[in-house]
């Protein structure tokens, strides 16, 4: 490993063997039993044992300098994750090499390195000696973590007791404090709001700036395109592409366009326990063209579901429009309109109506996100797109520059007195 590098991998691999669980401790008699049967059926059926096996990274090699800031990107499913989790020891490789210098903080799901029962105080010092850092060091830098998660009136308390925005905020304040060479953070930063975000990111950017190594998951594409100086595009386990970030997040765009072509109902790359299934996405306008809309025009966003199990209670429908870059314009969500869907049928369609498109001519896909007793049911991202024409939207038959902004706001002039 070079002097110069932090982070280096080689014919990186992991590979997860799909089907039964199998129970931790077993007997003698077990363990024989099983690996004859599993023999056995090698031996019958050689192509089963492919079959049952699952490679989520093959043959990654990456080399990651001291003070560079990687951006990660993908699809749901593309590896990013694994990728991390390797990097962050929790997880191991099947084949090839890591290569790290220095500690490691990570910052990868809620409650990632937390001991529930200990309290915010505790699992502070619990986190600073896993990182290797003395009692002094923490206590040094006790103060700084605190303030940056602001949840010092909940300090004494069991941390199975915050919400998941207070565990991410104080998880990432101890990550991002305690000086490790390595920061990984993965899109858990999403569960906070919007200022924690804004906060985060400044935080990761001062990290970077003294000298130490970032690396950022993110769907956000104008994030990992202001943060980081390198990005790397993974898909199906594998490194697509490696350079400066406006030219992997076009590159990883380019190559989504097979990806929306796949009629909803047939995309695998989704997240969800199934409860509910989007099968297709559509917008439409005044006019008879799908998927084709005019600025200041009424718009529907029509998504037609199925729940193979039978209706489903208090369904929260959530879409984000993106443009065509991948930067988010807006959410839609009926549970901030006050729109509470009691019961869904076991199949139908689901409407958001905007009485006025707010949004400048371009190009937007939207992801499709519904949770369903508080579990994620189904997610897609990029699940549709649509093209927004001129319109008149001022009454004027004037809209700005492309250059300024993809939000048209309802406006009135006047001189005040």
């Amino acid at each position: 490993m070079r002097s110069d590098l932090a982070i280096q991998t080689q014919a990186l691999s992991k590979r997860y063997r799909l089907g039964s669980m199998r129970p931790m401790h077993r007997s003698l008699r077990e363990s024989i039993t099983e690996g004859l049967s599993r023999w056995r059926r090698t031996r019958a059926t050689p192509t089963k044992a492919s079959e049952s096996e699952f490679w989520a990274l093959r043959g990654v090699d990456i080399e990651i300098a001291q003070g560079q800031t990687l951006g990660v990107i993908g699809h749901n499913g593309a590896g990013k994750s694994t990728l991390l989790k390797i990097l962050s020891r929790i997880t191991d490789p099947t084949e090839g090499r890591v290569a790290l210098r220095g500690r490691v903080g990570s910052l990868l799901e809620v409650g990632t390195g937390f001991h529930p029962e200990l309290t915010g105080r505790e699992n502070i010092f619990l986190n600073g000696a896993i990182l290797g850092m003395t009692r002094a060091e923490v206590k040094s830098r006790f103060d700084e973590i605190v303030e940056f998660s602001g949840v010092e009136k909940f300090l004494e308390t069991p941390v199975k007791r915050y919400s998941s925005g207070m565990y991410v905020r104080l998880a990432f304040a101890v990550a991002a404090h305690l000086e490790p060479e390595v920061l990984i953070v993965d899109e858990v930063l999403a569960v906070g709001d919007a200022a924690f975000q804004k906060k985060c990111l400044g935080r990761m950017r001062d990290v970077a700036n003294h000298g130490r190594t970032v690396l950022f998951v993110s769907h956000n594409m104008a994030a990992v395109e202001a943060l980081c100086d390198t990005a790397v595009h993974l898909d199906h386990g594998k490194v697509v592409q490696v350079g400066k970030p406006t030219d992997v997040i076009a590159g990883y765009l380019r190559g989504d366009e097979s990806t929306r072509k796949t009629p909803l109902a047939e995309r695998t790359d989704r997240k969800g326990t199934g409860v509910l299934r989007f099968t297709e996405l559509t917008v439409q306008g005044p006019s008879t063209q799908h998927d084709i809309v005019r600025c200041g025009d009424e718009v529907k966003l029509q998504a037609r579901y199925r729940c193979p199990h039978g209706p489903v209670k208090h369904a929260l429908i959530t879409m984000v429009i993106y443009t065509a870059s991948g930067q988010c314009v807006t959410m839609l969500n009926n549970e901030m309109t006050g729109s509470d869907f009691e019961t869904l049928p076991s199949e139908g369609v689901v409407q958001c109506r905007i009485p006025r498109l707010g949004l400048a001519p371009g190009g937007y896909t939207i992801n499709v996100f519904c949770k369903v007793n508080h579990e994620i049911a189904d997610w897609v991202q990029q699940a549709g797109e649509f093209t927004v024409e001129a319109g008149d939207f001022f009454g004027t038959g004037r809209l700005p520059p492309a250059t300024h902004g993809g939000v048209l706001t309802p406006q009135e002039w006047r001189i005040a007195a």
